[in-house]
This record gives structure tokens, sequence and C-alpha cells, in this order.
């Protein structure tokens, strides 16, 4: 696995594929691998570059606060130190909080930017729920099983949970087997997500963006739809049926063909075209 400094940092991080560069962020908790069910589809397509962020995988965990903004320029640190000048960016959840951050500081960097289960701003619903991660992780002293019981509820419908168990344990061990994030980071990265704030700043992203939630997602839910699309000027809103805050393992094959759908009419020739 390849390892750049970065921001004072080491940052990890793996590539594969060949075409344009597809950066991937990784959310709450989760180490570059968390896009597996992707990066075997739009590495046909583009070199993927998936990160470890700080705190997380392989990468630097460094005492100190985090926030979504600071994550963000780990991130434009990162493409300096590794030779990228512009990618297409995209990312989940905490990802796609700093996706547009990135996008907002460094509009020179991004191609296009996919938002996928993202926020603008922390509200009086999300950050309690966020609070309840912690105290869970606190509780079990693990960050992996957390994961499994405090945050899969709110990632997958209970109808998956029903109907494919054995797929919902398959996720489980996935969790585990990745490298585990200690509970001190956790505790950071997870203020960072509750503090989060970009509201402001999304006038300032002139990329193309693509803006997706799950129907049934409650944590990043359409509700904040409006507030997304109508400060992104470049943006289109998609809708993800039959999801909940995690389409990317609810939706494999639909989430990919979507999403891929859209990088490939902003891939530079056809961008330039436009």
């Amino acid at each position: 696995m390849p390892k750049v400094k970065a921001n004072n940092l080491t940052m990890n991080y793996e590539q594969q594929g060949s075409g344009e560069p597809l950066l991937l962020l990784p959310y709450l908790a989760a180490d570059h691998a968390c896009y597996a069910f992707q990066v075997a589809e739009y590495a046909k397509h583009f070199t993927c570059i998936s990160v470890d962020l700080r705190g997380t995988g392989e990468t630097d965990k460094p005492e100190g606060a985090y926030s979504t903004e600071i994550l963000a320029d780990d991130v434009a640190s990162f493409m300096k130190a590794a030779g990228i000048q512009k990618a297409h960016v995209a990312g989940l959840s905490l990802g796609a909080a700093i996706g547009m951050w990135l996008a907002a500081k460094h509009p020179d960097k991004v191609q296009s930017l996919s938002l996928h289960s993202g926020w603008p701003r922390t509200d009086a619903f999300l950050k309690p729920v966020i609070e309840g991660f912690q105290v869970m992780a606190k509780a079990l002293n693990s960050v992996p099983e957390m994961i499994i019981l405090g945050i899969f509820p709110w990632c997958f419908t209970p109808e998956l949970y029903v109907a494919k168990p054995d797929y919902i344990q398959m996720l489980a061990g996935f969790v585990r087997s990745r490298p585990a994030q200690p509970l001190a980071a956790f505790l950071q990265q997870s203020n960072a997500a509750m503090a989060h704030d970009v509201s402001a700043q999304l006038g300032r992203i002139t990329a193309s963006t693509q803006i997706t939630f799950g129907a049934s997602d409650q944590l990043t839910s359409t509700r904040f739809a409006d507030a997304m699309s109508g400060g992104i000027r470049d943006s289109e809103l998609l809708i993800f049926e039959g999801c909940a805050h995690a389409p990317i393992y609810e939706k494999v094959e639909e989430f990919n063909q979507k999403t891929l759908q859209f990088l490939q009419r902003h891939t530079g020739a056809r961008a330039a075209a436009r």
C-alpha cells in the first residue's frame, strides 16, 4: 500500500484502474476499503484512489481536534503530494461532508463532485444520534462493534435485515476484518461530524455535482436535499428507493450504474464539449 506525507501526516491509500482520477472519501470510522463494492466497477473506467483519512486505517492518528474542514485540507494536501492535479471526488456521509469543503476551498482540484447521503450542517436530530454512537463506542470499548450494533441499523432498512440476514452478517465480518479505529480517533472524527457546517460555502462549489439520498434514510434524509441542491449551482438530485443511509451496500448494482453514468458524463472530453 503506498503512503505519502501530507499536511504533517503520513497518509495511506490504494490505487486501482486506469483513466481520469477518481478520489473516494470514506465515511465515519471507515478506511479506504469501504468502497470495495464500487471500485471493481469504477476501476474499469477511472483510476480509483481510495484514501485512509486522518484517524483511520493506516493513516496517522494525531491527537487534537478534527474538523471536516481540516479533513478536507488533508485531502487537498494528499492530492498535491500524490501528484494528482485534478480528480473526480466522491464521498458518502462524512466523505460527502469532506467533499463539499474540498470543492468549496479548492475548486481547481475537483473535476466533478459526487455527494452521497451528505448534509450541509448538523441539525438538532443528527447531533444526538452521533452522541449516541460515542456513548456506545465507549461502553463497548470497540469501534467495530459499535458500528455493527449502533450504526448498521441506521444504514440499512428493516427489510434488508429481515430478507438478507446472511448479507448483514457478511458486512459485519467485513467491518471486523479491517484495522480497528482507536476509540480516541473515533471520538475526534465523530466530533468533527457533529460540528460540521459547510452551508455558507456551498455557493463556492463550481464542479458539476451529483447529490443522492436513500429514500428511507433518517440520518441524512431528504430534509437536506433543498439546501444542498439549491446551494450548489450545477447539481442534480437522485433518490434511491428502498434504501436507508448506505445505498452503496443496499442497492449495489443500481448505485454503481447511476453514479457511473454521472461520472462518465463529466469526464474531461465530455465536460469540455458541454
